[in-house]
């Protein structure tokens, strides 16, 4: 009951959103502006972010050996893939991590390596992501004259940011007491192992550069769906207003980001003296991207093994 009733203030909170957002947009407008143009940018927008995936899967890769649960390029790339289709389609920004999770965990990882592994490379993302957001500052501020504006994506970003290094802190500690309490101890066990790979002279730049590289592809992602309304922003403009956006997308509290991501967006371009509409013009595409990407995911998903091995197991019939 709990969950359907989380589930459905996701979807309402969604609605609500892209109602008040979707407000500013003429969408007669917007689709006057597509040309066979467009669609190659669209395109190549779909091209960057399998590519995006791809380098998630590479970083995902370090991190699972690290947790015990090592994966095959391939396997991990189809998790990875199925994961972004659950990603659109439960009631997060983040339900394809509960899916791989499920995944690593049946392919015979275990229950805690598979969760171990999800939850670091989760967390890693989001300090590389809170450090991109904070050494563009002084360029963020000159974009961001609003006052406003300024305060909120302070607050954001030192929030995200002392979130992230209280974390590695935390693995840092010695004390005997953070094993004995459940919570503290998985916690504990997951900063330990965020330390062991970020600080790890071979292993920690390799998943540095990779970390930066998906927030960097984020930024082109949305840039080519940019060129392809032939909206008058920047790449510079979009590097700069998207990964913010993006930070607070996370928050799961709509269905796969939706309607907080474009009245974030909106309120972003305002800020930055650019066209509100079109922050929700770019923000409405580059969620369609994702979407398209996600049915390419439900594909594979409905073709996979794993998928065959649990229908089977809901019949009854031996794997």
């Amino acid at each position: 009951m709990r969950r359907i009733l989380l589930s459905t203030a996701k979807i309402l909170i969604s609605a609500a959103l892209l109602y008040l957002a979707l407000r500013k947009v003429d969408l007669t407008e917007l689709f006057s502006r597509f040309t066979v143009s467009s669609l190659l940018w669209i395109g190549i927008a779909i091209a960057v972010t399998f590519l995006q995936i791809f380098i998630g899967m590479l970083r995902w890769c370090d991190v699972s050996a690290a947790c015990g649960a090592p994966l095959e390029f391939a396997r991990a790339m189809r998790y990875n893939v199925i994961g972004s289709f659950f990603n659109q389609t439960l009631p997060s920004a983040i339900g394809g991590d509960a899916v791989r999770l499920w995944l690593v965990a049946r392919a015979g990882a275990g229950w805690r390596a598979a969760t171990y592994s999800i939850f670091v490379d989760r967390a890693i993302g989001l300090i590389a992501l809170a450090i991109l957001i904070v050494a563009s500052l002084p360029w963020s501020y000159q974009l961001i004259t609003d006052p406003h504006g300024r305060s909120a994506l302070l607050l954001v970003d030192l929030a995200a940011l002392a979130g992230g290094l209280g974390f590695l802190v935390f693995g840092a500690l010695q004390w005997s007491w953070l094993k004995t309490w459940w919570a503290t101890h998985h916690l504990h066990a997951c900063a330990v192992i965020a330390n062991r790979v970020i600080f790890n002279a071979v292993r920690g730049p390799r998943v540095a550069i990779l970390s930066l590289l998906v927030h960097v592809l984020t930024a082109v992602i949305a840039w080519c769906v940019v060129q392809s309304i032939a909206a008058p922003v920047s790449f510079a403009q979009v590097f700069l207003l998207v990964p913010p956006v993006i930070l607070i997308t996370l928050m799961p509290i709509s269905i796969a980001g939706w309607g907080v991501r474009e009245a974030t967006m909106g309120l972003a371009f305002g800020f930055a003296g650019l066209a509100a509409n079109e922050g929700v013009n770019v923000s409405l595409l580059f969620g369609a991207v994702f979407f398209i990407v996600g049915a390419v995911g439900g594909l594979v998903w409905i073709l996979s093994a794993e998928k065959a091995a649990q229908g089977s197991a809901q019949l009854g019939v031996p794997e």
